[in-house]
């Protein structure tokens, strides 16, 4: 079974169907055979962008993730430290917690961030 974790951008394309997310992409997230994960620290960033007003999103993202048939990813302490231990190549504290958890879980990241590529962690870009 494939394991891959959704970049926020990626579950927000994915949600509301934009074709930035790559065919391909879109093969593998809906394969009945690719466990599909979201972290907690997507919702959190989304939840942040949504108060600032600089997001527009479902209000109840969790609900989103269920329906979807979506695993949920918690934060752990472990995940905390790794990200701290990263290099500062990517300053978003978001994205730095996304390649820990994928590194740590080992899963594959779906994203369109070039960045995440200087990063040893398995990349799907998202655009193919």
């Amino acid at each position: 079974m494939r394991r891959v974790l959704l970049d926020t951008n990626v579950l927000l394309w994915w949600l509301g169907g934009n074709p930035a997310l790559g065919k391909a992409t879109r093969k593998i997230v809906a394969d009945s055979e690719t466990e599909v994960f979201v972290s907690a620290a997507t919702l959190w960033e989304i939840s942040i962008k949504l108060e600032l007003g600089k997001l527009k999103a479902p209000r109840n993202m969790e609900r989103e993730v269920e329906r979807e048939g979506f695993s949920k990813l918690a934060i752990t302490l472990s995940h905390g430290q790794h990200t701290g231990s990263l290099p500062t190549i990517h300053r978003d504290p978001f994205d730095r917690m996304l390649i820990a958890q994928a590194q740590l879980e080992d899963l594959e990241l779906v994203s369109a961030d070039p960045v995440f590529a200087k990063y040893s962690v398995r990349l799907i870009r998202a655009t193919d």
